[in-house]
């Protein structure tokens, strides 16, 4: 048996300038599953399918084996996809019902993070934060190409503009995955972008190692709403521990 135990906290909030939440989340330790969703589409479209992410992972049934519970995870969100889709033609044209998402399931000592969109995973490990996860974003394939520099993405007139996500009109959609050990100490977060575009990575770094006896997430929203955050906020975070 692994000497590693995972605890978990999580909070969402509106945010200062949106009057509704279109973020969802999963805290399920005892299934070894988390996520934050991050939905869009107008007309309370982006809480639909936020939701039904939200839900379809909740309903995970217990007792499964590490690679079932990755392929469960598969294909529950590709299933949510094909129905947010359907959904979205049942209403009319040009309508879209979709959302990020980014999973974190973790047994024993390893973990496996899922994600489509810019909801983000990050770990802080011996005091370094680093994101494990890489944005399914326009501006993020900007940077990639050469065409801006990376302290110009977060400004960037497109900076909201996502080229995967949930429920998207995608022929091919897929979930892209990282994975890695988990060591006693380690913390991940898992957030929608509301929060890492608006707190600063050196900033996130500092709250999510603080150990006061406040939730990590509390504290991280808290930092958002004082930085007059312009979008919903979430955050998922989890300890490793003895």
């Amino acid at each position: 048996m692994s000497a590693v135990h995972l605890r978990s906290w999580a909070t969402t909030n509106p945010g200062p300038k949106r009057k509704h939440n279109e973020d969802a989340y999963v805290d399920r330790p005892d299934l070894g599953v988390w996520a934050v969703a991050d939905g869009a589409g107008g007309h309370d479209a982006g809480e639909v399918a936020s939701g039904m992410i939200r839900e379809s992972l909740e309903a995970i049934p217990p007792g499964l084996s590490a690679s079932e519970l990755l392929a469960e995870v598969r294909t529950r969100i590709e299933m949510t996809h094909d129905a947010l889709r359907a959904e979205a033609q049942r209403r009319g044209p040009d309508v879209i019902i979709a959302s990020t998402v980014v999973v974190m399931l973790a047994r024993n000592d390893h973990f496996a993070c899922l994600w489509a969109g810019d909801s983000r995973a990050y770990l802080l490990r011996d005091g370094i934060l680093q994101q494990i996860t890489r944005d399914h974003s326009l501006v993020q394939e900007l940077v990639e190409s050469g065409v801006i520099r990376p302290e110009e993405a977060e400004h960037h007139p497109r900076a909201n503009v996502i080229t995967r996500a949930v429920g998207a009109d995608l022929e091919d959609f897929a979930l892209d995955k990282v994975s890695g050990r988990i060591q006693v100490g380690d913390r991940f977060l898992l957030c929608s972008d509301g929060l890492c575009k608006t707190v600063p990575e050196h900033e996130l770094a500092s709250l999510l190692s603080d150990n006061s006896g406040v939730p990590p997430p509390d504290t991280l929203i808290a930092a958002a709403l004082a930085l007059n955050a312009s979008d919903n906020v979430t955050a998922v975070a989890v300890e490793a521990t003895e």
